[in-house]
């Protein structure tokens, strides 16, 4: 049986010299890291990233955090690309291949022809002196001294750099385009940051025959109709041309009650808030939620530019929206 403590310090040696590999990584972000910055922002096509094995699933990762974060990219395997998927390289890309060896033959062969078409090269590797990386038009070195594999053999320390350096290289990449929020919403629609940034009160709000609403001298008692049907624990009070006048809630209602308020004689003018928050239904969701948050309020009116009520919008559908 093994002893914990030796499961425990292999773990922890481990960390510490991927660590200290990641750590030495920032002072090779040099000059041949902007000429490599240099060469993806002239790029008129895609960044290809390629590469072998452990190094193949690095470059995968890579490719998808390019590709999600402004810089349009894919991964084509070096092996297949020797049959046939070398096709789907243009003069127009950029190459980023990815060896710790800088020899890896799957990739050492299909080099002539990348450069033959034209395509700028860019290497990853952990050898600067390798033929990948004296083809390469620029090198980056991810290097390491110590593999945290105790054998070091398994890539561990390696891979973690490259990862590492990927990453750099696309934030690097991001803040150059200037690539926004908004711009990573759209490449994420399902993701939870692209509903917080790219839903507009609009698209879940109330509409219509579904917004709760009684015109100005409605009974009490039948404005409390209103609320039940319409489900939303309140109800707009509006003129007869559909001006907002005041908005009446469930908490309202609690406070009426408190007070010994008679529903059958009172009308809803007396007890309703005549200064209460609106939205527009161009707002971001999110910013509709950042405003009954600070308030401390569940649900909102939404208006147009004129103040006549168009909708209406409680926490409960930010909720079922994935705002929240």
């Amino acid at each position: 049986m093994n002893n914990p403590q030796d499961l425990i310090e292999s773990a922890k040696r481990a960390i510490q010299i991927e660590t200290q590999a990641v750590a030495q990584l920032a002072d090779r972000i040099d000059a041949s890291f902007v000429k490599a910055c240099d060469l993806i922002l002239a790029c008129k096509g895609r960044v290809v990233v390629t590469g072998m094995g452990k190094s193949g699933h690095i470059g995968s990762k890579i490719a998808a955090t390019l590709a999600s974060t402004g810089t349009p990219a894919f991964f084509v395997h070096p092996g297949e690309a020797s049959h046939g998927d070398l096709g789907m390289i243009t003069s127009q890309d950029v190459v980023l291949a990815i060896s710790n060896s800088g020899s890896t033959a799957e990739i050492i062969t299909i080099i002539p022809l990348i450069k033959r078409m034209g395509a700028p090269l860019i290497s990853m590797t952990g050898a600067p002196q390798s033929v990948l990386a004296r083809e390469a038009n620029v090198n980056l070195d991810v290097g390491v001294e110590t593999e945290a594999c105790p054998l070091g053999l398994a890539p561990t320390s390696s891979t973690t750099v490259t990862l590492v350096m990927g990453d750099a290289l696309a934030v690097a990449l991001l803040e150059a385009k200037g690539f926004s929020a908004e711009d990573f919403a759209f490449s994420h629609p399902g993701g939870r940051l692209g509903r917080r940034l790219l839903l507009k009160v609009g698209d879940v709000m109330h509409k219509g025959e579904r917004i709760p609403m009684v015109t100005e001298g409605t009974l009490m008692r039948d404005a409390l109709l209103e609320m039940s049907r319409k489900g939303l624990g309140m109800t707009t009070i509006v003129d007869s041309q559909g001006f907002l006048k005041g908005l009446f809630t469930d908490g309202d209602l609690r406070r009426s009650l408190d007070r010994g308020i008679d529903i059958h004689r009172v009308t809803i003018d007396e007890l309703m808030t005549r200064k209460c928050r609106t939205v527009h239904q161009d707002m971001l969701a999110a910013e509709a939620l950042n405003i009954m948050e600070e308030a401390k309020i569940n649900g909102l009116v939404v208006t147009d530019v004129d103040e006549r009520v168009i909708g209406a919008l409680n926490t409960h559908d930010l909720l079922r929206a994935g705002v929240i």
